[in-house]
C-alpha cells in the first residue's frame, strides 16, 4: 500500500519545525529516521496532513557528557552512532548493551532514539531502557520547554505525555552510581524479529553488600514498557542470592507483567520467558556489580 496524501516539509531550524507543529498540530508528524513512522503511513494506520522532516536541523544528534557526568543525547541521534560511540560504552553500559537487539544493522543507521522513544512500541527496547534509567526527556514547543521524567512519559501503547505542539528534543541519563550492575536480555525466534519477551536489569550494591536499588523493567509485557516494582522492593536492602533472584523473578513474571501472547508465544509461554530472562538477567547484572566494586 501507499500513504494517503500529505503535505511536506523539511525545516532548517528547530524553531521553525516548532512553529509548524503550533500550526498544524495533531494533523503533523514528525519524520526523523522513518523506520516506524513511514511502514504505518504505508499501511495508513497514520494519515497525517502534514510531514516535517527535521533531518536538516543542525544540533539534534549530538551524544556528549553533563556537568555532572551523565550523558546527553539529541533525540535525532541515530541508534547505529549511539551504539558505536566511546561516551555510550562507558557512561551508559546498558544502552550499549541494549541497542545490538534492536531489529538489524539497517534499521538501526536511519532509526533514532527520539523516534524510538516517541513512537513508544511496547516491543520496543529503547523505552525500556528509559525508564530502567530513569531518563529525563526534555520536550520543546514554540514557546516553552519542560522537563518529563521517563516514568511519567510513556502512557500506554503508542502514546506518550507529548502534546501536539510539542517534540522531544534531548534525552538525559544520569552518571551511575558506584557499585551498579546492568543486563540486557531478550528472546526473538530470529536475529531482528521483534522479541517475544525482554527483560533491563539494574542494581546498585551497597557497601554492606546488600541491594541499594534496583530496576526490572519488560518489553512485549503489557501496553508498553512495564516495570516489576513488586520484584524490585523484594530485591532491595537484601544481600541478592539465588533464593532471592528466584523470588524476584516469580513475583515479576506471575504477578505484574501483562503479556497479549500472539501467534509466535502464548501468554504463558511469555511469562515462562519473563522468568527465565529475569533471572538470567539478575544473575548477570550482580555479578558486574560485584566485579565493579572489587575493581
Amino acid at each position: 500500500m501507499k500513504p494517503a496524501p500529505f503535505e511536506y516539509r523539511a525545516p532548517e531550524t528547530l524553531e521553525e519545525a516548532l512553529e509548524l507543529l503550533t500550526e498544524h498540530g495533531s494533523e503533523a508528524k514528525i519524520l526523523a529516521g522513518g523506520q516506524s513512522l513511514i511502514p504505518s503511513m504505508n499501511f495508513r494506520v497514520l494519515q497525517p496532513g502534514m510531514l516535517i522532516d527535521i533531518n536538516r536541523i543542525e544540533g539534534l544528534d549530538k551524544i556528549q557528557t553533563t556537568d555532572s557526568d551523565g550523558v546527553s543525547v539529541g533525540a535525532l541521534a541515530r541508534q547505529a552512532s549511539l551504539e558505536h560511540d566511546p561516551i555510550i560504552k562507558k557512561r551508559t553500559p546498558l544502552l550499549h548493551e541494549t541497542l545490538p537487539h534492536i531489529a538489524h544493522p539497517q534499521i538501526r543507521y536511519r532509526g533514532t532514539i527520539g523516534g524510538s522513544l516517541v513512537h513508544a512500541d511496547p516491543a520496543s527496547e529503547l523505552p525500556v531502557y528509559a525508564l530502567a534509567r530513569d531518563a529525563r526527556m526534555r520536550v520543546r514547543n514554540a514557546t516553552e520547554e519542560r522537563w518529563v521524567d521517563a516514568s511519567d512519559f510513556f502512557l500506554g501503547m503508542f502514546t506518550t505525555a507529548l502534546n501536539s505542539d510539542e517534540m522531544l528534543v534531548e534525552i538525559e541519563i544520569s552518571a551511575p552510581p558506584p557499585g551498579y550492575g546492568w543486563s540486557f536480555q531478550e528472546v526473538a525466534r530470529r536475529r531482528g524479529d521483534y522479541a517475544m519477551m525482554g527483560v533491563a536489569a539494574w542494581v546498585v550494591m551497597a557497601s554492606d553488600g546488600t541491594c541499594a536499588d534496583a530496576r526490572l523493567v519488560y518489553l512485549n509485557a503489557g501496553d508498553g514498557p512495564v516495570r516489576a516494582k513488586g520484584a524490585e522492593a523484594a530485591l532491595k536492602g537484601q544481600q541478592i542470592g539465588a533464593e532471592l533472584i528466584e523470588e524476584a523473578a516469580t513475583i515479576a513474571s506471575e504477578q505484574e507483567i501483562d503479556p497479549f501472547g500472539s501467534v509466535h508465544a502464548t501468554e504463558s509461554f511469555q511469562r515462562h520467558l519473563a522468568h527465565v530472562l529475569t533471572r538470567r538477567a539478575l544473575q548477570t547484572a550482580h555479578a558486574r556489580a560485584q566485579n565493579g566494586k572489587q575493581g
